[in-house]
């Protein structure tokens, strides 16, 4: 049987003309594939997505593109019973494989719909509102991002096969840039089978992913600066890629996400009674045996109170000796091998560093007792604990043992724990179990320079809580100085760090053309029908309706704040309100004036305009007093077509002046239209 992994590139499968390198079980040693790139041509790769998959995600919209990924999501994650079976060949357990392959599926999902809900069906995302740079508002700056011309190239670590190249490659496709994924060898026999799964979907545009098994060789050398290369893995290697000529010269995008000493800090207000305790007891364990510890969140160093270090060590300990080793497709089995027996090496040799000033306190480097497995043919290790008493060591802030090790380290108070966790030198999480919020905001202000993430921790939110490993697709992941400083994930942010930013300069309808968003001083356009008659298909950016004057009277002002209850003095005590240097005498109710303004604007009869679903932005700039005259100008400020739906969202720009001219709200109004009069539903 030929169990050589194949890349896809080109769009086709391609076999390398070797025999390959073979990948062994982490649980019992057997050959499960083999693995080589000899023969593919890296360039051709390069240029296939530049040349075919670019163009095609360009011509798809972001609501285009996160349509494809929900179905692409929903698709594996019906499928996902046969990667786990393959996940266990990793040396993981079913809650292990969940995190990385419901992991990763969740992630796909969640980006699908964030860029649903925060990006317009465009192909390009306006950087906040136009700048005015000249006095008289002919001359105007926007900031606009665009799809790169180029290709994101991934190069994983061994520890997450499936969420590691989803993770990436999801805000990648969002933002219109093809993707070729570089997983580690060791375990890229399950990044092989998801991609298989994913190319004969036939989902995603041709060229938009490739996947490249094997030596990276000379990739590199085929980018420029239109490109991006992010990658996952030791500090050693990063520093290596980082100091690539192409890296160096070409301008080409560089994030790295490495080593990471992360922390977990026990509060100084928690005692051995407190739920929380418990809690963080719990969250030490579970970090050091969800994966066997090979994840670049677990925790490294735990952070105690002095006099709680026996006492954590202790609860610990009873928790770690409850955790079962061995074949991770045993029920029984709660921690399953390292990758492999060189992985499995490679944290012996660490530890044997971090013995130097400190102690083991639970496990045996030379021993683990396995179930339903032979551990001398296995990548099995015990979980080893730590304490280290010697606060000037450098070692446990220096050395990473990527595996199921932790190191127990007291502290004194805040400005302590915040330095010594600062010895790290960067990380990607640390997280503080406090039931203490004001002690949480001093530590968590010391401790955000040196991280990516911080996780506060209590009883109240450990329901809730994902836990200090788990990065989510919402927030960023990465670190600065030793965690690599990169940034992932985060949502938008993730997508955008795809796109370039460009500041565009020129007149109002300049910047409305560019950006298909109307911008204030371009042109209007009022007609003899109701930009309210008009569906989707018909209304046009800078459709315009003008309503009014409406005279504010006394009596208005009188009614609403009867008839709401709002009778702040503002509105109903003209000796008070006369005393206001803001007002000098009554005024209308703000809610007032927006809502006599959607009397002058809004057509009555039905029709395609089919809900008002919010206001955003909205601002109060002028008194309005009794006999003022209000005009409101209301114009179709940015369309925006839902996929799969027979309507879409209309913004709208309202301004409301008074009998002077001058603006006295502002703010934009939201609907849902009828895409066309057949949509009306009526």
């Amino acid at each position: 049987m030929n169990n050589l992994l194949q890349s896809y590139a080109q769009g086709r499968w391609f076999s390398a003309d070797d025999g390959g390198t073979p990948l062994l079980s982490a649980v019992d040693g057997h050959e499960v594939a083999r693995v080589s790139s000899a023969g593919l041509d890296l360039g051709a790769m390069v240029r296939y997505a530049r040349e075919a998959g670019g163009p095609a995600l360009a011509a798809l919209t972001f609501h285009e593109r996160a349509a494809l990924l929900k179905q692409l999501g929903l698709t594996l994650m019906a499928g996902k019973d046969e990667f786990y079976e393959l996940s266990t060949h990793t040396g993981a357990t079913v809650r292990d494989s969940a995190v990385d392959i419901d992991g990763g599926f969740g992630t796909i999902l969640s980006y699908a719909s964030k860029a649903r809900r925060e990006l317009p069906n465009d192909t390009v995302f306006l950087d906040g509102a136009a700048e005015q740079l000249g006095k008289k508002g002919t001359f105007l700056g926007q900031h606009i991002y665009t799809s790169r011309r180029g290709v994101a190239v991934q190069i994983n670590a061994f520890n997450f096969p499936v969420w590691g190249f989803l993770e990436k490659l999801a805000p990648a496709f969002i933002a219109g840039v093809p993707t070729i994924v570089k997983p580690a060898s060791q375990t890229a026999y399950l990044t092989e089978r998801v991609f298989r799964r994913i190319v004969e979907s036939g989902i995603l545009p041709e060229g938009s992913v490739q996947l490249l098994c094997g030596s990276a060789r000379d990739l590199l050398d085929h980018l420029d600066g239109q490109d991006s290369v992010a990658f996952t893995g030791s500090a050693d290697t990063a520093a290596t890629l980082r100091a690539h000529p192409t890296v160096v010269s070409s301008g080409l995008h560089f994030t790295a996400e490495a080593d990471s000493l992360n922390a977990s800090i026990l509060g100084t207000d928690v005692g051995v009674d407190d739920p929380e305790f418990d809690l963080y007891v719990k969250q030490l364990v579970t970090e050091m045996t969800v994966k066997a510890g090979q994840k670049c969140t677990a925790i490294r160093r735990a952070f105690v109170p002095e006099s709680l270090v026996d006492d954590v060590i202790a609860a610990a300990s009873k928790r770690l000796s409850g955790i079962t080793v061995g074949n991770p497709a045993s029920e029984n089995v709660r921690m399953g091998a390292v990758a492999s027996i060189e992985q499995r090496d490679e944290v012996l040799k660490s530890l044997r560093g971090l013995t130097k000033s400190a102690q083991i306190v639970f496990g045996d480097p030379d021993h683990v007792d396995v179930v339903d497995a032979d551990a001398s043919k296995g990548a099995f290790l015990s979980p080893i604990l730590l304490r280290c008493d010697d606060k000037t060591a450098d070692e446990p802030h220096d050395i990473e043992a990527f595996g199921p090790v932790s190191t127990v380290i007291g502290y004194t108070d805040a400005a302590d724990v915040i330095a010594l966790v600062a010895r790290g030198k960067g990380s990607l999480v640390a997280s503080l179990v406090t039931k203490d919020s004001e002690l949480a905001g001093d530590v968590v202000r010391g401790l955000a320079p040196y991280h990516g993430r911080v996780l506060v921790l209590n009883e109240e939110d450990a329901r809730e809580s994902t836990g200090h490993g788990s990065p989510l697709p919402v927030l960023v992941h990465g670190g600065p100085g030793r965690a690599g400083g990169g940034e992932e994930l985060g949502g938008i942010r993730g997508v955008l760090h795809h796109m370039q930013r460009t500041a565009i300069q020129g007149t109002p309808n300049v910047l409305t053309a560019v950006g298909k968003r109307w911008v204030p001083g371009s042109d209007r356009i009022e007609g003899d029908t109701h930009p309210f008659r008009k569906s989707l298909a018909q209304l046009v950016i800078g459709d315009t309706i003008v309503g009014g004057p409406r005279q504010v009277t006394l009596d208005d002002i009188d009614h609403f704040a009867e008839f709401t209850g709002d009778t702040f003095y503002a509105h109903t005590d003209p000796e008070a309100a006369a005393a206001n240097p803001l007002f000098g005498g009554i005024v209308a109710h703000g809610y007032l004036v927006v809502s006599l303004a959607a009397g002058l604007f809004v057509d009555p009869a039905p029709g395609p305009v089919l809900a008002n679903f919010g206001v955003d932005g909205l601002r109060f700039l002028t008194p309005v007093k009794a006999d003022d005259s209000l005009t409101v100008t209301l114009t179709a400020k940015q369309i925006t077509p839902r996929q799969n739906a027979d309507y879409g969202e209309v913004r709208w720009d309202a301004v409301v002046t008074n009998q002077d001219g001058a603006p006295v709200a502002t703010y934009d109004v939201l609907t849902l239209v009828a895409k066309t009069d057949k949509d009306q539903g009526l």
